[in-house]
């Protein structure tokens, strides 16, 4: 296994290309070559290597590498302060558009705009909290000098899913429409993508979605608000087993290369790229709204299971944003604690893995943890190929002896982790009801718990709120002896019809399933 020192940079000599238009003010001539450029580079490869550099259209509709990788750019683009400055009053969908722009280079900039404008509107984002505007799309709440929520769940499924599933529905469509093509969707769920990914893709022409969740792990009003569909083109399948059986078996499907191409099936979860692009969006804006100038640094404290939030941060700190720490949150499923604080990643069994008060972070093997190896190893794809086929045969890696880890350390990415659990989030919800008048859910209760811990003095921390409260009323309960406020459109969700299939933990019968149904 060869190592390196280099610190986990991906960004090579001609990483800045796309700050050529700013360094020559957006001549005519300047964006033809900077456009040239990109298209050149701007291409994608699988963290394991194989293939050939792909497009963002096509990796769209791809989601999972041939080779069972993950997608990632060749590089990361670098903002530079100037765009920092340029950036810092847009609007939502603006900011959206810029950062998108510099990963997508085959839609055309007017079709991507509107693509963002679609996306990114107050009619969508309407249920934020009273007294904060909707245009904000993600408000932010201040509890204490130098601590904040970030608040990202007043989409239509009340979760921060939405954000990037939204996007992705409407990325979908364009995409689907400009080929004249149709897609079968196979996604898995812990709790709040699924709800997330079917709202995203209702109504939208030529998309069927199977999604794949643990038979009885999520919540009574996340279970109402997928089952309750009655969309002939939404197919709810309850997996016998944990969500990581589910995960394995949309792996599994993508790994069968003539089955995904005999069934045009594609992925919405975080497995997707276009998911965690549309993700660090909300860093910046994140950012700009916790900050006055861009000499200021923040962390961002984040909920994390399968990595998707917290590797968009990590992107998004790689880009060159100003974060100084990421707080990685677990809830009593570890397992990237112990990465963070050992080295070792070390899935756990379904018999080890706990069913919790915070059930979207109910998983042991995290998807998106590949992408941020790949990066820690200094993009070596045979090195990531080599540890996941130790993973595969042993279970486990451990990276604690390897000169990366004793070059870099976790640290220098940022990152720092703790551990909350039951007794954390009641605590933790319960604190913030009585002092600011707040409810938040049990998996933001993780990530303040956590950000709590370890905030130094002076530090400026954002927390990620994943979730509004009223989708874990049973919890919010126990805490706060009180219910949470319920918003009319979703009064008496759980009382209505639901349309869901049993089905094994097997992908011969997802297989099957899909086969008959499309």
């Amino acid at each position: 296994m060869t190592e390196s020192c280099a610190g986990g940079s991906r960004l090579t000599s001609l990483v800045c290309n796309s700050t050529l238009p700013h360094r020559l003010h957006g001549s005519f001539w300047a964006m033809v070559f900077d456009n040239f450029l990109r298209r050149i580079l701007m291409k994608y490869l699988s963290t394991r290597g194989g293939g050939k550099p792909e497009s963002f259209c096509d990796i769209l509709l791809g989601g999972l590498a041939p080779d069972g990788g993950l997608y990632l750019p060749m590089s990361y683009p670098r903002v530079t302060a100037n765009m920092l400055n340029d950036w810092r009053e847009l609007s939502y969908a603006e900011l959206a558009y810029e950062i998108l722009s510099l990963y997508i280079v085959d839609i055309p900039h007017k079709d991507l705009r509107a693509i963002c404008e679609r996306t990114y509107t107050a009619d969508v984002y309407k249920y934020c909290r009273d007294g904060y505007n909707p245009e904000d799309i993600t408000p932010l709440v201040t509890l204490d000098s130098g601590l904040h929520l970030l608040e990202l769940s007043n989409g239509p499924t009340l979760a921060f899913k939405d954000i990037a599933l939204q996007l992705l529905g409407n990325l979908f469509e364009y995409e689907l429409g400009r080929r004249g093509e149709v897609m079968n969707i196979l996604g898995a769920t812990s709790g709040d993508t699924g709800s997330a990914a079917e709202y995203a893709m209702l109504g939208k022409k030529g998309i069927k979605v199977f999604m794949l969740s643990p038979e009885g792990k999520m919540s009574p009003f996340q279970r109402a608000q997928m089952y309750s569909l009655q969309d002939p083109n939404i197919f709810n399948l309850a997996v016998h087993g944990m969500f990581d059986d589910a995960q394995d078996i949309v792996k599994a499907v993508s790994d069968d290369a003539e089955f995904k191409a005999k069934y045009k099936i594609g992925a919405v979860n975080s497995i997707n790229w276009a998911r965690v692009l549309a993700q660090i969006v909300y860093y910046f804006k994140g950012y700009f709204s916790a900050t006055k100038n861009n000499d200021e640094v923040v962390d961002f404290a984040v909920p994390t299971g399968n990595f998707g939030n917290i590797c968009a941060g990590h992107i998004a700190r790689m880009m060159g944003l100003p974060i100084d720490r990421l707080i990685l949150s677990t809830n009593e499923n570890d397992v990237l604690d112990e990465f963070v604080r050992t080295g070792v990643y070390r899935p756990r069994k379904n018999s080890e893995t706990h069913v919790t008060s915070s059930p979207s972070m109910d998983i042991s093997k995290a998807s998106n943890f590949e992408r941020f190896v790949h990066d820690f190893i200094d993009g070596d794809p045979s090195v990531v190929s080599e540890l996941w086929k130790i993973l595969k045969d042993k279970g486990q890696f451990d990276l604690s002896g390897t000169t990366w880890w004793a070059c870099t350390r976790i640290k220098d990415f940022g990152f720092v982790s703790g551990v909350s659990t039951h007794a954390d989030r009641l605590a933790t919800i319960r604190s913030v009801w009585k002092n600011y008048r707040l409810m938040i859910d049990t998996h933001t209760a993780d990530a303040l718990t956590v950000a709590r811990r370890l905030r130094r003095p002076g530090d400026n921390v954002i927390v990620l709120e994943t979730a509004q409260a009223m989708k874990f009323e049973e919890t919010i309960r126990e805490a706060t002896g009180s219910y949470p406020a319920s918003h009319a459109d979703f009064i008496g969700i759980e009382d209505l019809p639901q349309r869901v299939v049993i089905i094994p933990a097997s992908s011969a019968e997802v297989k099957s399933f899909i086969a008959d149904n499309v």
